[in-house]
């Protein structure tokens, strides 16, 4: 029953409040609520930010007042109005160079009203909701604006740190340099020195020391320690300055070039509203890490509402410029800060901008003391982080390191706008180029013309890839790879009349690459072909009646956009857009080679030796061969002999080479025993001598040995170079997976298909069973206790999930087990099944049962309840019990039927009528 609609009864439990007439109304419950996590983060924030800010103004060469201003007005109204809950906005690093060069321009009173008019343009960008449009912006010209804004910075703030004064722009900072250096002063410099030192080792101080003192902010330990041994030194430095309040200036009527001004806004927007909204996606990322902030009954924290955060940062900005403010934009450092720190909703965000105020208006004999060194070196050691060596490394596997390199020198030399206008110019130059560059060659081997073509095959290709098959000879065989995600209509008629020149002439073509089952010739749209092909993974392998066989591979450059994802219903927590593509399905896969048929042709065969011998059904893997039944598609083809296969495919070859091999007078063998309370199905496929399991005749039997080796040659053909990539990365990172996955060793459970994962997802541990020896057990298993351990406690997964099967041959096996006698190592190892069938067996536990209908036999009641009870042993492990203990791991039991295909997640119900195990998307269980 859904929890969403509760039933009434005649007697109820609870008791109704009635208000009486004429009475006064209730008081109204107490709806504003600060939680204890959220005062320890925003405390946590505060001290971060305090001398961030003070360290940003005083770069910017604003009033030192500015900075807090700025502070406080994107904690109390970004935080209150923007869509990013846990995102702390405030004076932000990567705006200094813009503020910098509009103060020296226009004067301190004209920057604060184009901060006003960038927060203006920004709600008029939130209004006209294109938010998402700010993220297509390439993150190689993000990155680089970013990291030409950090080297600003460190130049600049580097004269500071040597007790000099910065210039106006990089290039006069570094011509100044030499001359700084001969006149360092040594106070500003052991100050500065000290701060850096600080900063870069109370971060790295171990043990359970370092655990305690990493909870005090390091940019708050720099400053103060700085500060102290300043103090206690009686070192002669310039400090900071806060002038008193009644004198802070406000902001004026823009005064300039009226070009110049629209520029600055245009500025001043971009930057401010690319850094909130990646801001934001980033701690969206963060939040995701977060089990307690997703879990099902939390619904305080869920996805950021892009829009409404650029809504929230122009308010902040027309406030923070109104009173005489810095730009305000999010703030990674802080955010990354506050969710680290605990926090659970934006009252972290509006209480560390109280605290701001307090100490603005309560704390400045303190702040009066801070040496602009000690800040400066802050500053400066901020602006060296955002040159990062991880963005780069991205950037250079993507080869987008000309975009990157462009836009940092432009932002460098030039400023922000013009060196982000440069990048966006690049990256679309990188674009088009990728685009039109397409390479196609030619060679011969053992008689077989290759041309590859690779790249996306347009129209300004198609002279040169006329011109090479043209030199390709009459009457041959050849093989074209189409290594690409796109071909338009004029190389799609070029190369579809090329190819129907040379099969008239006697030659022949293999067209690799595209989907399966579409020829050239069959008029199929191009653009059609091209989508279906993004939508496939990988696909099966059929030929055309004109000779043109099609081989399906993985696109390179597959649509991008996402399946559409199911609405999340009210009450329900926003799960993170899966962007991972499914497994595509299995067609006409039918590669095993039949029992009988596995000796070599050339053996004569005697009546005898074709004759079957009964074998024991106990033990045995026959029961969970026969124990599902056969889609209904299936027992279609199977009972009228026919299919839907394409004429030539291999489903359809192998039904008629089975039906023609059968002899009057040859044996048949019997079916395999079906499972108890299962009705027999005669000529089902899927079981051996029958058609439809892949079994050919005698004439072509292939060796096991030559069928592994085929499937490694396929996989090192067409799958190796698409994965090659992933795969490297993974070897270089090592493996993280969120998942350990326990299941059963039977070959028709893909835990990867079931689940739509990849590599490096699943940490999956497979047994006869899918059983979990309880801990303690004298000769138990030791090697799922170790996997248990290794997953929990070094893997550090979130989840564990026991996942049954329908015909489990183990679980049929339980059945025929007889107490005493030999006990061979499949019994011995099934003891650790006999726990469920006790369960299963006592009446006064309600069973476990699946939504919609009961189970069809007892070993599918025997499947299930195994599940419940292998989820009750994992929980007795001591490494599985401390991770539940403290919230980091959860507990899923599944349940897949093979011949329907259908999932079923164990639910969190703890009805009095059993587990219920419900079907994945449907009311309660998340899709």
């Amino acid at each position: 029953m859904s929890a969403c609609a509760p039933t009434r009864t005649a007697h109820s439990t609870r008791t109704e409040r009635i208000q009486p007439t004429n009475s006064p109304p209730p008081a109204p419950h107490r709806r504003f609520r600060i939680a204890g996590a959220d005062v320890s983060a925003s405390i946590a924030v505060f001290l971060i930010a305090l001398p961030l800010s003070l360290g940003i103004a005083l770069a910017t060469g604003a009033p030192l007042q500015a900075g807090l201003v700025a502070a406080a007005v994107g904690g109390i109204v970004a935080g209150w109005v923007g869509g990013a809950p846990l995102q702390v906005s405030g004076p932000a690093a990567g705006l200094t160079v813009v503020t910098a060069d509009l103060i020296q321009r226009y004067g301190w009173r004209t920057t604060c009203a184009i901060t006003v008019l960038a927060g203006l343009a920004q709600l008029g960008l939130g209004c006209l909701r294109v938010a998402r449009t700010a993220l297509a912006v390439s993150p190689a010209i993000v990155h680089g604006m970013l990291a030409g804004i950090g080297v600003t910075i460190a130049v600049a703030q580097l004269h500071v740190v040597l007790g000099g004064t910065p210039q106006s722009s990089v290039l006069d900072n570094l011509r100044a340099l030499p001359a700084q250096l001969a006149g360092l002063q040594p106070a500003a410099v052991a100050v500065s020195a000290l701060t850096l030192t600080l900063l870069l080792l109370w971060p790295r101080i171990p043990g359970r020391v370092g655990r305690l003192a990493q909870r005090v902010p390091a940019a708050l330990v720099a400053v103060t320690g700085a500060t102290v041994t300043a103090a206690l030194a009686g070192l002669t430095l310039p400090k900071v300055d806060l002038p008193s309040w009644s004198s802070h200036a406000l902001a004026g009527l823009p005064e300039g070039p009226v070009l110049g001004l629209m520029a600055a806004v245009l500025t001043t927007t971009l930057v401010c509203s690319v850094q909130s909204l990646l801001g934001a996606v980033a701690v969206d990322k963060l939040i995701s890490s977060r089990p307690d902030l997703l879990s099902a009954r939390s619904t305080r924290v869920g996805r950021s509402d892009l829009d409404r955060e650029l809504l929230g940062q122009g308010a902040a900005n027309i406030v923070s410029g109104a009173l005489g403010g810095l730009p305000v934009a999010g703030v990674a450092v802080r955010s990354a800060a506050n969710v680290q720190a605990g926090a659970v909703s934006r009252n972290s965000t509006m209480l560390h901008g109280v605290l701001v105020v307090v100490a603005a208006l309560l704390m400045v004999p303190i702040l009066d003391l801070i040496p602009l060194a000690s800040l400066a070196a802050l500053v400066m050691a901020v602006g060296i982080q955002m040159v990062s060596l991880h963005h780069i490394r991205t950037v250079t596997r993507h080869r987008e390191v000309l975009v990157y390199a462009v836009t940092t020198l432009g932002v460098v030399v030039l400023g922000v706008l013009e060196g982000v206008t440069l990048g966006i110019a690049v990256a679309v130059a990188v674009a088009l180029h990728r685009l039109a560059r397409t390479r196609i060659t030619h060679h011969e081997h053992e008689g077989v013309h290759h041309v590859h073509v690779r790249g996306q095959l347009t129209f300004l290709a198609v002279p040169r890839l006329s011109r090479i098959l043209h030199l390709v000879p009459q009457a041959t065989h050849v093989v074209v790879e189409l290594d690409g995600s796109f071909m338009d209509h004029a190389a799609y008629e070029a190369l579809q009349d090329w190819q129907k020149t040379h099969t008239a002439r006697g030659g022949s073509v293999e067209l690799t690459g595209r989907r399966s089952g579409t020829g050239l010739d069959t008029g199929t749209d191009v653009e059609a072909d091209t989508r279906a092909d993004a939508q496939a993974g990988v696909g099966s392998r059929s030929s055309t009646g004109t000779g043109i066989s099609t081989r399906a591979g993985i696109g390179e450059g597959g649509s991008t956009a996402p399946p559409a994802l199911d609405p999340v219903h009210a009450g329900e927590v926003p799960i993170a857009d899966c962007r991972c593509r499914p497994w595509t399905p299995w067609r006409n896969h039918q590669c095993e080679v039949p029992r009988e048929t596995t000796q070599t042709p050339q053996t004569p065969q005697t009546p005898q030796a074709s004759t079957p011998t009964p074998t024991p059904t106990p033990l045995t893997a026959q029961a969970a061969e026969s124990s599902d039944a056969a889609s209904p598609a299936e027992e279609t083809a199977a009972s009228t002999g026919t299919g839907t296969e394409a004429p030539g495919s291999a489903r359809g070859r192998e039904t008629t080479q089975s039906a023609e091999s059968a002899k009057p007078g040859e044996p048949k063998r019997p079916s395999p025993p079906q499972p108890p309370g299962r009705p027999e199905q005669p000529g089902r496929p899927g079981e051996e001598g029958q058609p439809g399991r892949g079994g050919r005749s005698g004439a072509s039997v292939e060796p096991s040995g030559h069928q592994l080796v085929r499937g490694i040659s396929a996989f090192q053909r067409n799958t190796a170079p698409h994965v090659r990539g992933e795969l490297a990365r993974l070897a270089r990172e090592g493996q993280r997976p969120t998942q350990l996955f326990l299941t059963c060793a039977d070959s028709r459970l893909v835990t990867s298909m079931i689940t739509s994962s990849g590599p490096g997802d699943l940490f999956v541990v497979r047994n006869v069973g899918n059983l979990v020896p309880p801990p303690g057990e004298e000769s138990g298993d030791d090697s799922v206790a170790a996997a248990i351990e290794y997953a929990v406690d070094v893997l550090k997964v979130r989840s564990i999930t026991v996942c049954g099967h329908s015909g489990c041959g183990a679980m049929q096996a339980l059945f025929n087990i007889e107490p005493g006698g030999a006990r061979t190592p499949l019994q011995r190892w099934l003891r650790h099944g006999v726990p469920s069938l006790e369960r299963m067996a006592d009446d006064g536990r309600p069973h476990a049962r699946l939504a919609g209908r009961a189970p069809v036999d007892a070993v599918e009641q025997l499947c299930l309840t195994n599940v419940v009870q292998q989820l009750e042993h994992l929980r007795a492990h001591e490494s599985v019990t401390r991770a539940l203990r403290s919230g980091a791991l959860e507990l899923h039991g599944l349940y897949f039927h093979v011949g329907e295909a259908q999932t079923y997640l164990l639910t969190e119900e703890a009805a009095g009528d059993g587990e219920l195990f419900g079907h994945v998307g449907e009311a309660g269980v998340p899709a």
